[in-house]
């Protein structure tokens, strides 16, 4: 534990004493200090908060660790002028300032966003897009946070969370299932397996939410969803609702239209096979197998980080360059499954690019083939 009676952070002097406490390969502040120039006292040993990004702050400690930096934001005592506008057009949905990214990623990584909102239905996101225009910002959409790398220094401005919204799953005849946006991958091929319908077999045991499937055309062991995808109900930047067929969804190997448009997923009609219900399950249980016996389950990350190139694989590739459990600080290439980036424990989202960025180059070396990344780069 190391004490100082004063430090810089951003732009306000920090008097008073607060305390550094590493537990976990974490570093957090204990404050006990005041803001110079408004004499509030921001916090006491009870409360902990952890650090982000380095700073200023962490030249003048000379503890011997390596940590996560300090964020000014987390000493603020006041909104910004962005926040306190948000407040003021969004008076009925719910909003968190200073929210951490990392606790919305699969990574585990991320620094706060400015302002995180959390509609709870089609109508509330509507309004977060339609008055986005007051803010004079494009709003980040965040759905699962399981094929994205945010940034340390966190996101300004508004980023919308959908993982607790849109919710429902139904079965609308002998073939065909609707599931909005929110439900996760494994909930919808669980349904379908009760219903006793086929075709979601390969979804079980993805991460993520049926939204980000469809906007990714994410898949598995051979299926893709843009296979049993008939329709897909989406929203524009602008508010307005409409339909597409799968057919003008242009999906091909982990790409939809929705990468153009950047419109959003509310709802998708599945058209699938009926089976027995416990054919399906076999189906199921046999994927997950190879996939827990495959796949480093046990550290977090954000799935595949590399596209599949047009010619070979990428964990072969990497795996011939020599790169498999190759690390930079606490981001690693999987000992496991080569195409995996882990999060060894607290790694930045600094060290995940460099990370990717050296397995490009080395693969590209090696082979003449460059690898691009799968993973979501803010």
């Amino acid at each position: 534990m190391q004490r100082r009676q004063s430090a810089a952070i951003g732009r306000k002097a920090i008097r008073g004493t607060f305390e550094f406490v590493t537990t976990n390969a974490k570093t957090y502040v204990i404050p006990t200090v005041a803001i110079a120039e408004e004499s509030t006292t921001l916090g006491c040993a009870a409360t902990l908060m952890q650090t982000g990004q380095k700073s200023s702050l962490h030249n003048s400690i000379n503890c011997g660790i390596l940590y996560k930096s300090l964020h000014p934001e987390a000493f603020m005592t006041e909104l910004t002028d962005f926040q306190r506008k948000t407040k003021e057009i969004y008076p009925g949905i719910s909003l968190r300032f200073w929210e951490p990214l990392e606790k919305h990623t699969s990574f585990r990584i991320g620094g706060p966003a400015e302002v995180m909102a959390f509609p709870k239905n089609s109508g509330e996101l509507g309004q977060l897009l339609n008055k986005s225009v007051l803010l004079d910002c494009k709003p980040v959409i965040l759905g699962a946070g399981t094929n994205v790398l945010a940034p340390d220094e966190g996101l300004r401005g508004l980023v919308i969370c959908l993982k607790d919204c849109l919710d429902g799953l139904v079965r609308v005849d002998e073939t065909h299932i609707r599931a909005m946006a929110g439900v996760t991958m494994t909930r919808l091929a669980m349904f379908a397996a009760r219903e006793g319908l086929s075709g979601l077999e390969f979804a079980h045991g993805i991460p993520g939410s049926v939204g980000g499937g469809v906007y990714m055309n994410a898949g598995a062991y051979g299926g893709e969803m843009g296979r049993v995808c008939e329709s897909a109900e989406l929203m524009t930047a602008a508010g307005e609702i409409y339909t597409l067929q799968g057919s003008q969804m242009d999906f091909s190997y982990r790409h939809s239209c929705l990468e153009n448009s950047g419109d959003i997923v509310l709802s998708a009609l599945f058209a699938l096979t009926p089976d027995d219900p416990e054919a399906v399950k076999g189906r199921m249980k046999e994927l997950q197998a190879k996939r827990s016996a495959s796949q480093p389950l046990n550290y977090p990350s954000a799935g595949s980080a590399f596209k599949r190139p047009k010619q070979g694989y990428a964990a072969a590739l990497i795996d011939q360059a020599g790169l498999r459990g190759y690390r930079v600080g606490n981001a690693a290439i999987s000992e496991k499954h080569a195409g995996f980036a882990v999060n060894l424990g607290g790694a930045t989202a600094a060290e995940v690019r460099q990370l990717l960025e050296d397995v490009a180059n080395i693969v590209e070396e090696n082979s003449g083939i460059r690898l691009e990344p799968e993973i979501r780069i803010w």
